[in-house]
């Protein structure tokens, strides 16, 4: 099922660097090459670039590895003469700048506009584990004090408590969460990109550390060093494209509370409201979807995704999932196909729009969905989340 592309942007090129633990590579030079692949995808040049986004920018000092190169450091060294350009750290989750840019195309603001995200949170992180927020040298003030106070030092420690409540209320299982990971391990073995690749069965999930309970160590993504960029274009370019796929509805919703802790029902995210917000701009439904590609943090973050998203019932995900072969190579639900970020790595959520693509422009290889037209995205969770529909350029 497909609907009318009348003034509706597109996704014209993808690309993406090197993806892997600890590169020692540059977060600019990872940042070129995926913006030059992406471009030269869509069959353009950097002189045909006059857009340019990214999120978060490294303006705002977040934490280390998180932000990428300044946007103007990539202006100057491809030499773009921009129309229109955009960094930003607040807003619907990963998909701020994406979302952005697919407004000013369809305002007339710019023609071609390049958005990407890189991150180096691997490099960063060295060989020591993963910091909590207790170990800032500053003064945390409003909710982030109460939350350190109490012990929930990271966001593991949050959506922990979220997985317990779920589990209270609906008889969620930890099995049901270890066949989310053990299926996205499946998917990662088939794509070579993935950082973890080894093969995984649900015992070796039940038996693995505790990270903050229930969440143990495979319900937790990888941080990696990596890129990836896509070109946004104006709908009207689209005869002179080699490929595109329409963006056919964007959810950012944020109708609560933005804070893990006040969210009304913490059997739910973000997600809900964004999910929602994105079905109301599109005719398309649930069930015209080939394939899901939703954010997985943490594991329990799937089972939310697919509630809000609405592809199964309140309460219903852990049945859902089951076994894991609705969701897993052949289901009736492919979901996370490239390995999702618990086993191809975490790249804050783009990993998930490349893979889209991939499917759609049927790029996947051994993973690829027959016939996938529609894809629904979803990123972010806690307290801000994006979700986005793309269907087959025609």
């Amino acid at each position: 099922m497909t609907t009318s592309t009348l003034r509706k942007p597109v996704i014209s090129g993808v690309g993406q660097s090197a993806v892997g633990r600890r590169l020692g590579r540059s977060a600019y030079q990872l940042s070129l090459d995926a913006i030059l692949e992406a471009i030269a995808d869509a069959g353009l040049t950097p002189a045909e670039i006059d857009g340019l986004a990214t999120y978060p920018g490294n303006a705002v000092p977040l934490n280390p590895g998180f932000n990428g190169p300044d946007l103007y450091e990539i202006q100057d060294g491809l030499g773009l003469q921009l129309n229109w350009h955009l960094a930003t750290s607040q807003g619907p989750a990963q998909f701020m700048s994406v979302a952005a840019a697919a407004n000013a195309v369809a305002a007339g603001l710019c023609r071609h506009a390049v958005v990407f995200r890189t991150t180096t949170e691997a490099s960063a992180q060295g060989a020591g584990g993963r910091r909590g927020l207790g170990d800032s040298p500053f003064e945390i003030e409003g909710v982030l004090s109460w939350l350190l106070a109490s012990g929930a030092v990271s966001a593991a420690n949050w959506a922990a408590f979220y997985t317990q409540r779920h589990m209270f209320e609906y008889g969620t299982t930890k099995e049901q969460l270890g066949a989310i990971a053990v299926v996205e391990r499946a998917y990662a073995q088939l794509n070579p990109n993935a950082v973890l690749r080894a093969p995984m069965s649900l015992d070796d999930y039940l038996q693995s550390r505790t990270i903050s309970s229930p969440l143990s160590l495979f319900d937790c993504d990888i941080p990696v060093d990596g890129s990836m960029a896509l070109v946004v274009s104006a709908p009207e370019t689209v005869p002179d494209l080699d490929h595109h796929a329409t963006i056919e509805a964007i959810g950012t919703a944020m109708r609560h509370r933005p804070y893990w802790e006040h969210w009304p029902d913490l059997t739910t995210m973000a997600p809900h409201d964004a999910a929602a917000h994105m079905w109301s701009q599109t005719d398309l439904r649930p069930g015209d979807v080939d394939v899901a590609q939703i954010y997985d943090a943490f594991s329990p973050f799937v089972l939310f995704w697919l509630e809000a998203m609405g592809f199964c019932g309140v309460g219903e995900s852990g049945p859902f999932v089951g076994d894991g072969s609705r969701i897993g190579p052949g289901g009736e639900l492919p979901t996370n196909t490239w390995g999702g970020q618990l086993s191809g790595g975490r790249l804050h959520g783009w990993g998930f729009l490349v893979e889209s693509l991939q499917q759609l422009w049927g790029r996947a290889a051994d993973r690829q969905v027959p016939g996938a037209e529609v894809v629904a995205v979803g990123v972010g969770g806690g307290a801000s989340a994006c979700s986005m529909l793309l269907t087959a350029g025609h």
